[in-house]
This record gives C-alpha cells, structure tokens and sequence, in this order.
C-alpha cells in the first residue's frame, strides 16, 4: 500500500537527530550572545589622582596636555578619557578605563614626558628637554611656588 499526501513519516533516527540540531544551534546562538556581549562591555571610568610636583605653571600644564593627548589616541582608544590640572597643588586628576590602561600606566607615561609622577620618576632625556620653569627647583632651575608661573615667559622680569 502507497501512502500519498500527508506529511511523510518519520523515524525515531530522525527526530534524535533533529533535537540535537536544535540544541546545537542553541548553544552556537548563545554562545556568540555571550561573545558579543562581553566584547561590547567594558568597565567602568574611574578617576585617579597623581601628584605631579613640576606642574606649577600653564608651560607645565600645555607640555602635558600634549603628552596625554597624544597617549590618549584616537577616540580615546587607550582608555584614558579626560584631566584635570591643579597647578597650585601640583595634581593630575585623570579619567580612565581600568580595562584599557593601568593607573601604572598612565605615571610611567608622565615620567617619560619628563614629570615626576608620584613615586615614578621622570626620565632624564625627556627631563632635560623641559624649558627651566618645569624642572625642580633643587636642580637650580623652576620658579618656585608661583613666582611669575602665571604670566607667559615674554611678561615675565628677566632678573
């Protein structure tokens, strides 16, 4: 006997191999979810403070600025997002993704820039290169606290 129309039979060969398809491509769904998922999230901003004893004086301020800018990257690709400056405390208040780029980091970078950064200090080649008001003032150079830091270098008194 021909059995015409209907939906055709199927063997038990056949719904075993369907649940495991079904699994599988529940797991291979899952799986890139999850992928996904983890590669768009990351952590969050977090805001640290590193004591900079050269920073005094907008000199100071403008040759770190440049630095940072250049290693924040494009679209601040190497997490770190934003600072601010005290120069009357000498403090770098940065934002950065703990994800990207350590704390560590980001002083090591000052330090090659030619600034002290907490316990890090600044490489001597890129220290050299400072214009006299951002080195220390024990090395003879600087103009101590204030003193004429405020005032471009063509207003302030030659003595």
């Amino acid at each position: 006997m021909i059995r015409r129309g209907g939906p055709p039979q199927r063997t038990k060969a056949d719904n075993i191999k369907n649940k495991q398809m079904k699994w599988i491509s529940l797991f291979g769904l899952l799986f890139f979810t999850i992928n996904t998922n983890a590669q768009v999230m990351q952590g969050k901003a977090q805001w640290g403070t590193i004591k900079v004893p050269q920073l005094k004086c907008w000199e100071c301020q403008q040759r770190l600025d440049h630095y940072l800018t250049l290693e924040k990257g494009p679209n601040t690709d190497a997490g770190i997002l934003q600072w601010k400056t005290d120069l009357r405390n000498g403090i770098l208040k940065i934002q950065y993704i703990p994800d990207r780029i350590a704390l560590g980091y980001i002083r090591t970078a000052i330090a090659n820039a030619g600034f002290d950064a907490d316990s890090v200090t600044a490489e001597q080649e890129a220290y050299k290169k400072l214009p006299p008001p951002c080195k220390k003032a024990s090395d003879g150079s600087g103009f101590g606290p204030f003193k004429y830091c405020n005032m471009e270098p063509e207003y302030r008194p030659k003595d």
